[in-house]
């Protein structure tokens, strides 16, 4: 296990899913590893009543129900097997939710009615709310109160059928208090059966104590935090927030370099608020670049030819009353890879729902429900360079699957502001037992 995935180990028993209505396997339609673009979005790997055998927290296999129950080694075990029948009930890989900010302790409700009262995201920030208000609270918690309310979110993230999260700090802004924000994370991490891809977001906006001096936090960024994470091994990326307001390409480029020079993957936030080119950050070949709501024709294109994910969060769109989403059919058509996410923080997009993301990226973004589930899948393991263990339902892979009470899988980006999960395997174990 990568020291910077943390996942719990507890041994879990042989696990089978039978009398699947629809199993989503998401496997490849052309066996490529990478991430999924343009039609092969929407294949899918459905297997009609479908069954899914896992040993160890590992999928076995993935078949029709009578050739599973036709296996010898199911035949001879099945008494030592953990067994649920599912009814009919839909079946695909946990999501993958790629992009979330875990790390606060208190809902921003000052924003929330000054921005119904018509206050824009940037008229918030500059009197005093916005990302800069979450800091007090988080530098003066405790790691174990820290800790505590991120893993309340992975419990309820699980719990509408998410297993595996990214997860940044990006509320403390300090050397310390980003830290500890880290290994409050990972605290939680230890305590959640689902996997958790930590992420360092320093770069968020400028400390307070350093507004008017962006140049100097960024040297605090690459010369403190970039090298404290790395050799405690509490973050797998670095990410930045490449918008006005918060950090330029310049700044951008500084960080990427400090991060890259020990050993940590990239991602940014760009284009959210306004247009950032993209070209000069797709050359250190980042992982993942987020929202994406303003982008040009050069933008796309320079997309198309990276293996970078695009991962769209129309929640914080919806939450903050924009009339405009980011441009998924145009990102998909031009062939690049696109990935959905909930953005799960305290003021722009508060919450946990991966069901719901996916709503909207039909209703708003023009996805098709297929499309939807493969971006909040298979892309956003790729997003988080995962896809050999996440993201679809293959022989190897983890067994992370999440159980929908529907039948059929457009039903589940239909029923928008719903739960229709009712059971989530992470790592071979149900989380809810609901079917059991």
């Amino acid at each position: 296990m990568s020291s910077s995935t943390h996942k719990r180990q507890r041994g879990p028993r042989a696990l089978f899913l039978a009398n699947i209505g629809q199993l989503l396997t998401l496997r490849s339609p052309s066996g490529k590893s990478g991430p999924r673009r343009g039609s092969d979005l929407k294949e899918l790997g459905i297997i009609q009543d479908g069954a899914v055998l896992s040993v160890g927290g590992k999928i076995v296999f993935a078949k029709t129900t009578r050739e599973a129950l036709r296996d010898p080694w199911v035949a001879k075990n099945r008494k030592k097997i953990d067994e649920i029948d599912c009814g009919g009930r839909v079946v695909l890989p946990g999501f993958v939710d790629s992009h979330t900010h875990p790390a606060f302790m208190e809902p921003r409700l000052i924003d929330f009615e000054k921005r119904i009262s018509g206050a824009s995201y940037e008229q918030i920030a500059e009197a005093g709310g916005g990302i800069r208000y979450s800091l007090e609270s988080v530098r003066t918690a405790t790691r174990g109160h820290l800790s505590n309310h991120v893993f309340d979110a992975l419990q309820r993230m699980a719990e509408h059928g998410t297993t595996t999260v990214e997860a940044k700090s990006g509320y403390g802004l300090s050397a310390e208090s980003e830290l500890k924000s880290l290994q409050a994370i990972a605290d939680a991490a230890t305590r959640w059966p689902g996997s958790v891809v930590p992420t360092l977001l320093g770069a968020h906006v400028v400390a307070n104590e350093y507004r008017g001096r962006p140049d100097e936090y960024v040297e605090l960024i690459c010369r403190e935090m970039i090298p404290l994470a790395a050799r405690k091994k509490l973050a797998r990326f670095v990410d930045v927030f490449t918008e006005r307001g918060a950090f330029s390409v310049a700044h951008s480029e500084r960080i990427f370099i400090a991060a890259r020079q020990h050993n940590l993957g990239l991602r940014a936030h760009v284009g959210q608020l306004s247009r950032t080119p993209l070209a000069s950050l797709l050359r250190f070949n980042p992982s993942s670049l987020d929202h994406l709501d303003h982008v040009t024709d050069d933008d796309v294109l320079h997309l198309t030819k990276t293996d970078c994910v695009a991962t769209l969060v129309p929640g914080a769109n919806y939450f903050l009353g924009l009339t405009a989403f980011a441009p998924a059919r145009k990102l998909i058509d031009a062939g690049v890879a696109v990935a959905l996410a909930t953005d799960y923080n305290p003021g722009s997009s508060p919450t946990v729902s991966m069901q719901f993301a996916l709503s909207l990226a039909c209703t708003h973004m023009k996805m098709s429900p297929a499309e939807a589930i493969s971006a909040a899948t298979i892309n956003g393991a790729c997003a988080l360079r995962l896809q050999e263990a996440k993201g679809s339902i293959e022989r190897g892979k983890d067994a992370d699957l999440a159980v929908f009470d529907v039948r059929d899988y457009r039903e589940i980006a239909y029923w928008f502001a719903d739960n229709h999960c009712v059971e989530t395997v992470l790592s071979g174990m149900c989380q809810h037992k609901a079917l059991a």
